[in-house]
């Protein structure tokens, strides 16, 4: 890694510059070396984000926002220098054309060649831009989902839920450009998300199930109702009719449609511990009416990684025994700080297909992270993922998204946080110098992050 040392005269130094860092490093070997860090910081009590590209180095050290005195965050950091507009601005067009020779068909469109099971086999499912934007603060325009798109397709996922077309008319107009305005490739990843028909009716007199329809693009996903007390005291129905909304459905769009189906099981873990029979039921009325994929929600966030793995095992096992077998994936949520864990335990459990979020953004504590969860399938239970050969480029998808939506990154998150694989104590430096196995799970070129060294006084001598 490279080092840039500057020298300047403290007495030139004006009121807005008092935030130069002067540190002394000590090598192991005994030789000592100066070096002053100069970074330049906006006085400003806002806390205003600044793009990547315009910062002293890829990783911030710190907020510019907070004024510290004596040694709080008095860290300099030694690290790659900084690569200039084009880290932000590369994009992934040297890799598309080998993308469209790759994809070919929608996996889960080749009816009877079998389920995804997991772990071996994982379809990353991306709903960044539905499930995403109904985190708070999270806002993005026609224009930006057009470009995320595109740039998740890039990266490798296998499909991306692209918005809820029968909700607003942004998804509306998402849609209807997208034909023209986004390649075949990105087109072919494309789902567009909504619910079942309205009780009481025939499916084809429901506009929603219309809207998906008019958004043409080859694969839906459904939202059911799966527990039972949702479905008497929440839609207000009765148990036999939501799963006869759940079979017109789905027949509707895949027989006379011809379009492939994943049906979103909502409180789908919290059902079946309450009522495990209907829970079923659900799930069967599905699978007769030709879902190639049954997704099993813990929507509220409250489940446990121990009782994820013993519902997802009888699930998959039941369906994997089934004539036509189907893909069973899995949706959570992070009420409880467990999406990603449970996401794991799913794809360890046997579900061959997990949905998340770029970031983990999403409503109210947010979406399972795939920030987490891809890196983690790749290079810690070793699963084959289409997007296994773009894990380089992930910090980058990571940052590039979040200056799209306008948002700070989370320094802190797992993999592509700017101090995931930074190093502050001295006995921590220390080991690193021998192997950086001491202190670090991965290399983090393999996410496309950095090494960092912090200096500060826990530096050691």
């Amino acid at each position: 890694q490279s080092i840039t040392l500057a020298q300047t005269d403290d007495s030139s130094l004006s009121l807005g510059d008092k935030q130069i860092m002067t540190m002394t490093a000590t090598t192991r070997k005994g030789a000592m070396m100066l070096a002053m860090f100069v970074i330049a910081t906006t006085m400003t009590t806002t806390s205003a984000f600044q793009p990547m590209h315009k910062r002293a180095s890829l990783i911030p050290l710190a907020s510019s926002s907070s004024k510290t005195s004596g040694n709080e965050h008095k860290e300099a950091t030694i690290g790659a220098a900084d690569d200039g507009d084009e880290w932000i601005e590369d994009s992934f067009n040297e890799d598309a054309a080998a993308l469209d020779t790759k994809i070919g068909n929608h996996p889960l469109a080749s009816k009877g060649e079998g389920a995804f099971v997991g772990p071996t086999n994982v379809l990353i499912y991306d709903t960044t831009l539905r499930d995403g934007t109904q985190g708070e603060s999270v806002s993005a325009s026609c224009e930006d989902k057009l470009k995320i798109a595109a740039r998740l397709a890039e990266f490798g996922v296998d499909y991306i839920e692209a918005g809820w077309p029968g909700s607003n008319p942004k998804d509306a107009e998402f849609f209807a450009r997208a034909p023209t305005e986004l390649s075949p490739t990105v087109q072919s990843k494309l789902v567009a998300f909504g619910s079942t028909r309205r009780k009481n009716i025939q499916a084809k007199d429901d506009k929603q199930l219309q809207a998906l329809l008019d958004a043409n693009v080859p694969t839906i996903c459904l939202v059911a109702k799966s527990h039972a007390w949702q479905v008497t005291d929440i839609l207000r129905c009765a148990l036999d009719e939501n799963l006869k909304m759940i079979s017109d459905s789905v027949s509707y769009l895949v027989q006379q449609h011809d379009k492939t189906v994943l049906v979103d099981l909502e409180h789908f873990f919290d059902g079946y511990k309450e009522s495990p029979d209907y829970a079923l039921l659900c799930c069967e009325a599905a699978v007769e009416a030709g879902a190639s994929s049954l997704v099993l929600c813990d929507t509220n966030g409250g489940s446990m990684p121990w009782e994820v793995a013993e519902i997802s095992k009888t699930i998959v096992a039941h369906f994997q025994d089934a004539t036509n077998p189907v893909t069973i994936g899995i949706h959570t949520h992070n009420d409880c700080g467990m999406a990603v864990a449970n996401s794991l335990q799913g794809c360890h459990s046997g579900v061959g297909l997990v949905q998340g979020t770029i970031n983990g953004i999403g409503e109210r504590t947010g979406n399972a992270d795939l920030c987490s969860i891809i890196p983690s399938l790749a290079l810690h239970v070793n699963s084959k993922i289409t997007c296994r050969d773009h894990l380089s480029k992930l910090t980058q998808l990571s940052r590039w998204l979040d200056e799209t939506l306008n948002r700070t990154p989370n320094q802190a998150a797992p993999y592509v946080g700017a101090s995931a694989f930074a190093h502050k104590g001295g006995l921590h430096v220390a080991a690193m110098e021998r192997s950086s196995k001491s202190y670090q799970h991965i290399e983090p070129e393999d996410v496309g992050n950095e090494k960092r060294v912090l200096i500060s006084e826990l530096s050691g001598r």
